[in-house]
Parts: C-alpha cells; structure tokens; sequence
C-alpha cells in the first residue's frame, strides 16, 4: 500500500522533474546531436512552457469538471477541439480529422503521417499519478489519450510510458519498471525493438558515444519527433545516469532530436523514482508557477505546480476508465487526375484516381525515368491568405492556378505547415470557391511508390482547412 505522503511527494516530484528537463531541453529541440549540456543554456528566469505539460493540465481541468470525473477518448477529443489551438503535426491532423467529424480512434489513425511522432508519449505522466500502483489500469487510461491523435507505435510509447511511470510509484530499479512498462504493448511492435536495443547496447558499452553512434544509425528519421528514435534515447538516458537526476536528464537531452521531450520524459521518471534526488539547483531557477503556451484556453489552469500536484492526487480518489469507441467510418477520398508518363514522351490521357486522404501512395511501383503528374482541386472558404503545402521525397514541382507555387530537388518529409521542409509549401493570397493545384514529381528512385501529404492551410493559425479537398467538384 502506498503511503499517502510518499504518493504526493512522488506526483509532486513527477511534476517538478517534468518541468526541469523540458526547460533544459526545449532551446535544442530538434537540433541532431550530440550535444554537450550539464545545465540550463541560457539559464530560464522560470520554466518554460512545453505541450508535454499543457495538455495534460488541459485533461485534469476537462476531467474535474465532469460530474462523474472518467478517463474516456470521446471526452478528451472535444478538449482538443474546443482547448487546444496547436498546429503541429499530429495535433493539427487529430484537429482536423474532429473537425471533418471522424472520432476516436479513427481520429488518431486515419491520414495521419505522424501516427509515430512523440505527441501522445508525452502526456503519460498524467494516467500514472492517477493510477500509481496499478500499471495497467494507467495503460488503459493512457490508450484513451493516444487513439486520439496516434496509432501504432505513437499511441503504444504512451501506454507503456504510462504503466512504466505508474510502477514507478511501487517500484524502484529502472530495468523493473521498463520490462513492466514493456509488458503493456505488443511484443512484435517496432518500439518494443528500440527499447530492447538501447538495453542491450548499453550492456556491451555503457557509455554515451557508443550508444549515440548505435542508435542514431539504425532509428534516426526524417522526422525527429519519431518514437523509435526518442525512446531508445530515453533508455539510453535513464541507464547511463544511474540514478543521478542531472546526468539522467543532461545524458537523455544531449543525444538530440525531441530533447524537450526526451528530457522532460527522463525527468518525469526520476522524480517519482526519488523526488528528493531532484536539487535546489535545478529548481531554483524555474520557480514553482504553472507556465502554459498561449495556444491553449478555455481553462482555468492551477496557478502552481505544488497545487496541480495535490489535485491530481485527490482526483485519483474517484477517478474512473469509461471507454466509448466511435463506430466505424468510411473516408471521403480525396480526388485527382493523374498520368505516368516518360520523360521526353508523348503525354498521354490523365484519369481519375482517389486516394483515401491528403496523405497518398501511388498504387504501384513507378519505373525510373517517368513522371507521375497529379491535379487537385481544392476550395477555400472566404478571401484571405492560406499556406499551400505539397511534401513528398521526390523532386516535384507544384503550380497553383496555373502559377508556379514552389519546386525542390529530392528530400526529406515533414508535412506539417509550421515545419515542412523549404520549398515544399507557399504562402499565397486565394479567392473564396475552388482552386486548382498540379504536382509533377519526377526522380522517383525505381520501383517504388512515392508518397505524399498535400494539404491548405489558414495563413494566420496555420492550422488545417479541415475539407479543403473534400467534396469538390
């Protein structure tokens, strides 16, 4: 049985050491590494405000004010909606999809590019505190959360952060509580080999180059908020510090990529495992308030963190799993007209082809030296001036209207507005009604099938018309 004031130290200790290490982390986030932190660079005058504790004070104050305070996906998909005013990646997708009416868990999984991102991980600490003890009832209420905007290995990092972070409240040997974490998510999924990986890698070399050359060879992506690159960074962190909370998060943060995150997540973790290991001199500098992004309202937030601890802890009194799945759907395709042709041959007759969303796989492999050329139409809703993207890994060239709207050589993918790739999107001013857009990609290496996200989006949110290209004729 857990003490009473063991578990309010311990939340309190989660909160605070989520805190530390996203402030150390968040001025490098995405930077590749490795880096070579051991404190706060530049030092913060207070902590900085970070998604990975937004959102989860967005799902205390939704959940405390029910009248029967569940943990249920349908409840926390409005609080997205009517909450959150992210336009990042996932969040902007899961955004959009509630939009266009597609609910939990098809809101997570359906055109979701970023089904792997780290967005869902870093909200588990939340099911953890309101389950300590009990790993799987916290992996349960932590599935609720991430079917929103994940699926796959995005949505199970964040049920088995949970139930690891809910052991931790019982448990004190970090290997212990990642095979319970472990136990939680399918044996054959490709985060479970991360994890396992940075294991194993550590006991041959216990020591941050070697397993920063390791894992950044066989996971590191196009897209640096990836699970399967961050999870085996935490690992990695949480072994190499030994139980040290200032090594666990500097080791975790320098290996690079979501480093906010990474070290937020490590940071969490220690601070349940042993609050009073997190010193005075991590903490003096953030201060205790409750710092939240502007992109959320609609809430009355704790004004501390002592406060939001000591809630959390008596919601955990009466808090309840009430899971309310949507029912199937079945997308509205998203139409073009499309030809292959070969380089310096006749142009042959496009056809009509759909694709079950903006993001879109040509249907078979396309032979080198052809061209796959692609017309859209999409609409807007009033006058004003939106952000066009098309991102794809092969040269292409893109018009709207008959304009020239951007071109690029081969390269990465990131199809989020705030962050796509350079020339893979434009600014431009559109009438209200349809507009029309045309994608040449050319270069794809042969026989394979290229990928895309193509999408509009508002030019001052940056956040997704939700039907842009839906239903337009």
């Amino acid at each position: 049985m857990l003490d009473e004031t063991l578990y309010r130290r311990k939340v309190l200790g989660c909160w605070l050491g989520k805190a530390v290490g996203g402030t150390l982390g968040a001025p490098i986030e995405g930077w590749p590494g490795p880096h070579h932190l051991d404190f706060y660079d530049p030092v913060p005058a207070t902590m900085l405000p970070n998604d990975d504790l937004d959102l989860q004070v967005v799902w205390f104050c939704t959940i405390a004010k029910l009248a029967k305070p569940v943990v249920d996906c349908q409840v926390l998909a409005e609080a997205w909606v009517k909450n959150v005013g992210f336009p990042w990646d996932e969040y902007a997708i899961a955004i959009r999809n509630l939009k266009n009416g597609i609910r939990p868990p098809f809101s997570g999984s359906y055109d979701n590019w970023f089904v792997d991102g780290m967005g869902a991980a870093i909200r588990s600490e939340i099911w953890a505190c309101l389950a300590p003890g009990n790993p799987e009832l916290a992996a349960k209420f932590a599935y609720q959360d991430a079917c929103v905007d994940h699926a796959g290995n995005g949505m199970w990092a964040e049920v088995f952060l949970a139930a690891m972070e809910s052991a931790a409240f019982v448990e004190s040997d970090v290997r212990r509580i990642i095979e319970i974490g472990k136990s939680c998510i399918p044996a054959d999924c490709e985060l479970r080999q991360g994890i396992e990986d940075a294991i194993r890698w550590f006991d041959e070399k216990p020591e941050f180059d070697y397993l920063f050359e390791k894992i950044m060879a066989k996971y590191r992506s196009d897209n640096f908020t990836d699970v399967k690159v961050n999870f085996p960074i935490i690992v990695a962190g949480l072994l190499l510090g030994n139980g040290d909370f200032g090594r666990t998060i500097c080791d975790a943060v320098n290996f690079g990529e979501d480093s906010d995150c990474t070290g937020a997540t490590a940071g969490a973790i220690m601070g349940i495992l042993n609050p009073d290991g997190i010193g005075d001199r991590w903490l003096a500098p953030i201060g205790r308030n409750m710092v939240l992004s502007p992109g959320i309202t609609g809430i009355t937030p704790p004004a501390t963190i002592d406060e939001f601890s000591d809630l959390i802890c008596e919601m955990s009194k009466v808090i309840r799993l009430d899971a309310h799945p949507a029912a199937e759907f079945k997308p509205t395709p998203v139409k073009a007209m499309a030809t292959v042709r070969t380089l310096g041959g006749e142009t042959p007759v496009p056809v009509p082809v759909t694709f079950d969303g903006n993001f879109g796989v040509w249907p078979e492999p396309v032979d080198n030296h052809h061209a796959l050329q692609m017309t859209f139409k999409f609409k807007v809703p009033a006058d004003g001036r939106y952000c066009v993207m098309f991102n794809t890994k092969s040269q292409s060239e893109v018009k709207v209207d008959g304009e020239l709207a951007f071109r690029r050589e081969p390269g990465s993918m990131a199809p989020s507005f705030h962050r796509v790739p350079w020339n893979q999107s434009a600014m431009l001013d559109l009438k209200q009604g349809v507009h029309v857009l045309e994608a040449e990609l050319t270069r794809v290496p042969s026989g394979t099938r290229p990928d895309w996200v193509v999408g509009v989006a508002y030019g001052d949110t940056m956040q997704w018309v939700p039907d842009a290209f839906l239903n337009v004729e």
